[in-house]
């Protein structure tokens, strides 16, 4: 669960350093995309990262169900309830809604860009779709949603693999928070500036 949760964190980290080129316009954008899209490397590991969000999914619904048959005694609920965090508690619903979100994109973006016949530029079918303001509540809404699921995921991903103890856990927390910041307020930044600067 933690080692795939990395490899999520990272990956996020990419994506975004390559949407960040939208802001440097339609021709650099495009090229960006382009040299990922033809990267052997990189196409390789699409496929390593999609079987490694579906792993995460089923080691995560494992675990909430292991977890919901110790809880099932009630001291232990109660005890559960009131020394973990939000977070803690609602990884099994943010990270629903994080797959809900992921199918949206796929089929809004991964899909168009990588098997249209590109009689539109990637660049526009990015900002099309962030001219609508639906989509672009429901891409906003789902980066807080991520936030909230990072805010436990990355503490806990480090104490999973054993590079946590009292001593590290300040700044753990503290470089998780400034990380679930610039990936979420990244990733909606671009959505609210193009839906409200671009024609």
């Amino acid at each position: 669960m933690a080692t795939t949760g990395v490899f999520l964190m990272i990956f996020l980290l990419l994506h975004l350093s390559v949407n960040l080129f939208l802001f440097s316009g339609e021709k650099a954008f495009n090229e960006a995309v382009f040299f990922m899209r033809g990267n052997i490397f990189v196409r390789i590991m699409e496929y390593v990262l999609a079987v490694g969000f579906i792993i995460h999914i089923l080691l995560g619904v494992k675990l909430h169900l292991e977890n919901q048959k110790i809880k099932g005694k009630v001291d232990y609920a109660m005890n559960f309830y009131f020394t973990t965090s939000f977070s803690s508690r609602t990884m099994i619903y943010t990270g629903i809604l994080i797959l809900c979100f992921l199918v949206l994109h796929l089929i809004n973006f991964m899909i168009p860009m990588k098997y249209s016949n590109h009689s539109i530029s990637d660049y526009n079918i990015v900002v099309s779709l962030f001219k609508n303001p639906f989509y672009t509540f429901i891409y906003v809404f789902s980066f807080l949603i991520l936030g909230i699921h990072l805010n436990h995921g990355f503490q806990s991903s480090f104490q999973s693999l054993g590079l946590s103890n009292k001593r590290r856990l300040f700044w753990i927390q503290k470089l998780g928070f400034l990380y679930l910041w610039f990936i979420c307020s990244g990733f909606s930044i671009i959505a609210i500036w193009f839906f409200f600067n671009e024609n």
